[in-house]
């Protein structure tokens, strides 16, 4: 039975929320639109973000390409257990108080300064966006997800989900970023996970 279009679309919609509101990205976003036009901020932060899903989600489809369904299927089940461990984890460590978000403007003034004088916003913010999520959690799932569902699905849902985290976090700016509780977000994304990989492991490859 090949994966539905909604059932991709659904979970690349709600991982991708779960997984930005609150990341590092998310941050970056809210700062950056505190310092330059919020129109640029957010149309570089949203190519790279939509150039990041696509890429992502093609990765994933090739995947089934290269080897069986079966295999991808158990490997993406196995992903999101572990990311469902790996951020709750990460939330029961957490006490609270927005670390990342001083962790980002502290990287950001590090870049403003070796970058004085430079006016290219929407560059800056495409950068800053598209090398903060290579590698990151949200981007292996993603990849993980286009491999066991419909591609065409992860990629709508997961684009919807980015222009809405990341237009919150430039109209909010820092004001909204502050007030985003990193525990309950990682918390909320670990149970995902974890109900991701439930689904995943009663069902059979292409029947999520």
């Amino acid at each position: 039975m090949a994966p539905s279009l909604l059932g991709g679309f659904t979970k690349s919609l709600a991982m991708t929320v779960l997984s930005e509101v609150g990341d590092k990205t998310f941050f970056a976003a809210a700062i950056l639109a505190m310092r330059h036009p919020r129109k640029l901020v957010l149309a570089g932060c949203l190519t790279a973000l939509i150039v990041m899903t696509a890429l992502s989600a093609s990765l994933g489809w090739v995947a089934p390409n290269l080897i069986s369904r079966k295999w991808t299927h158990h490997v993406t089940t196995l992903l999101f257990f572990v990311f469902g461990i790996w951020s709750l984890w990460e939330g029961f460590k957490e006490d609270g108080d927005s670390e990342e978000l001083a962790e980002v403007e502290a990287e950001l003034d590090a870049v403003f300064k070796s970058n004085k004088g430079e006016s290219k916003t929407k560059t800056k913010a495409f950068s800053i966006t598209f090398f903060g999520e290579w590698g990151d959690k949200s981007q292996i799932a993603t990849i993980g997800l286009a491999a066991d569902e419909n591609p065409f699905g992860v990629v709508l849902g997961g684009i919807i989900a980015q222009a809405l985290c990341t237009t919150a976090a430039v109209l909010g700016g820092k004001s909204l970023a502050s007030q985003i509780s990193e525990k309950m977000v990682e918390l909320s994304s670990g149970v995902l996970f974890l109900l991701f990989g439930i689904m995943s492991l009663l069902s059979g490859p292409g029947e999520l």
